[in-house]
């Protein structure tokens, strides 16, 4: 039986007004607001390990269908939409919220593991920010399916159980260029521990409510960090490191497979180092570091791929000058800001060794640095497919001429034929010296290259396969995002017939919207 015991309406202050309307709210963690009803529901995509982790059928039923498309509540439900704020792109926002999501409640599963249910896009709340509080089927899918994606390619991320269409239209600017269109409402359900973020400290921290901040970090700390300690400010300070170390370890995995957040604002750090809150995210497909998936991000690329370790440690010293009040230590706040830079730098020398096929030793430090800076200096010299790329590199052989070294990477290319000589002696030279590197661990080259394709993913969800799949989806077609889905599943493995989910992007790809960058329009 479904059973629900929310910790977080028990343990912390609501807002004493029950009205659904557009404000401010202070003195409190969060408002009941009720989902707004809409006309049809109807499952467009179940997961069904998902599903059987919470305790659910296997098969979406009407009801459940009636719940996830905010028609109905379940006994235990106690519907809110948190409150929090949050720096966006560099500036303080103030109050920001659940605008879009409606938490359900906290569900506990049979093995009494507990699991938050968020509605993302079932209507207005106190925190909408004269939006309505809505979601298209667009966005709606990339959110299913990339965090689906994510969580089988090992990265720490959100889940999500199903995807709800509407029956009914939402009005969108998909490029805020004054183009507003009608297009397919829906809804996503998110799964996770906690919807926890950097800015639902940032808010009472920065109105002086110390009473509030100091009860949200409690409960923080009890519920999702116990092995910490009881709340202390000693505690606080560990909480903060861990908190830190979490979150250098989540950049390093999105290097790895080569995801880019877009929106990496302070209201969208996860506080127990997930990904979280997929926008207009993006994958690297011609490998760019200064590549940023969000037109809003443009004119500076805050959010591009190479930047985002830096702007983790910008948002942590957020998260810090929000923690102060309760800690009261600036040095030793400082000095775990300055372990960030360390942390990131470690778990990245351990991540490219992983995907170079290395293993780590102390003495080949400085020489697996200078292949990882020179690998990424051979990716920039022509365009190159990034996850391709690394993928092929277990197939290069040292029994090779320069030509057949270089040829199994050529797949990778998006002009193979136009890529220069000096570029392909470059790129030969360097594969030479990684293969040289890799013979000193000793290791079997079978057993290298499996290491390595368990590590550099053959199938993500790519920016042009996602529209493909959201054009085919709202037209009725549900079997597409289905064995996308399936296929997203083994990610690391070879699938026989499924080559169409690998392939690199196509030209017609490369500036249509949806297919290169998005905006947050959803």
């Amino acid at each position: 039986m479904t059973r629900f015991d929310d910790r977080f309406v028990r343990s912390l202050p609501a807002d004493e007004s029950a009205e659904n309307t557009i404000r401010q709210v202070r003195g409190a963690a969060y408002s009941k607001v009720a989902p707004t009803k809409v006309p049809n529901p109807q499952v467009l995509a179940w997961v069904p390990e998902v599903a059987a982790m919470l305790g659910l059928p296997a098969s979406p039923t009407n009801e459940w269908a009636q719940v996830l498309g905010g028609n109905a509540t379940l006994e235990g439900m106690v519907p809110y939409a948190a409150c929090y704020g949050g720096h966006q792109f560099g500036n303080w926002a103030g109050q920001l919220g659940d605008g879009r999501a409606i938490t359900l409640g906290e569900l506990v599963a049979p093995d009494e593991a507990r699991w938050e249910l968020q509605l993302k896009g079932p209507g207005q709340t106190p925190y909408s920010r004269r939006a309505d509080g809505r979601a298209v089927l667009r966005s709606s899918l990339r959110e299913l399916v990339c965090s689906e994606a994510m969580f089988h390619l090992g990265v720490p991320t959100t889940r999500a159980l199903a995807l709800v269409g509407t029956g009914e239209d939402v009005v969108r600017d998909l490029l805020y260029d004054g183009n507003a269109r009608p297009e397919p409402g829906a809804i996503t359900t998110r799964v996770a521990k906690s919807f926890l973020r950097f800015g639902t400290y940032e808010l009472p921290a920065s109105r002086n409510d110390v009473a509030l901040l100091k009860r949200l970090v409690d409960f923080t700390i009890t519920t999702h960090f116990p092995s910490l300690g009881a709340p202390s400010p000693e505690t606080y300070l560990r909480f903060f490191e861990e908190v830190t170390r979490r979150t250098a370890v989540l950049m390093m995995e999105w290097q790895r497979v080569g995801f880019v957040h877009g929106v990496m604002n302070t209201d969208n750090m996860s506080i127990l180092g997930l990904t979280i809150d997929y926008g207009p995210y993006g994958w690297l497909e011609g490998f760019d570091p200064s590549w940023t998936p969000n037109t809003t991000d443009l004119p500076g690329r805050r959010y591009a791929f190479g930047n985002q370790p830096s702007v983790a440690q910008w948002n942590l010293l957020c998260l810090a000058n929000a923690l102060f009040p309760l800690i009261g230590d600036e040095k030793a706040l400082e000095a775990v800001l300055d372990q960030y830079s360390e942390l990131a730098a470690a778990e990245q020398l351990s991540m490219m060794r992983r995907k170079l096929g290395l293993l780590a030793a102390e003495e080949h430090d400085r020489e697996d640095r200078e292949l990882m800076r020179d690998c990424f200096r051979t990716l920039v010299s022509t365009e190159t497919d990034y996850t391709l790329f690394f993928r092929r590199l277990a197939t290069v052989s040292t029994d090779a001429s320069d030509a057949q070294l270089v040829a199994p990477l050529a797949e990778a290319f998006y002009a193979p034929a136009e890529v220069s000589g000096d570029v392909l002696e470059g790129l030969a030279a360097w594969l030479r010296r990684l293969l040289a590197r890799a013979a000193r661990d000793g290791r079997a080259p079978e057993a290298r290259a499996a290491a390595m394709n368990a590590t550099n993913p053959l199938y993500v969800p790519r920016n042009y396969l996602a529209q493909t799949v959201i054009s085919a989806t709202a037209q009725g077609e549900l079997s597409m995002v289905r064995e996308w889905l399936e296929v997203l599943k083994r990610p690391y493995d070879e699938q026989p017939g499924k080559g169409v989910w690998a392939a690199k992007r196509p030209e017609w790809a490369r500036h249509q919207p949806g297919s290169s960058m998005l905006s947050c329009s959803s």
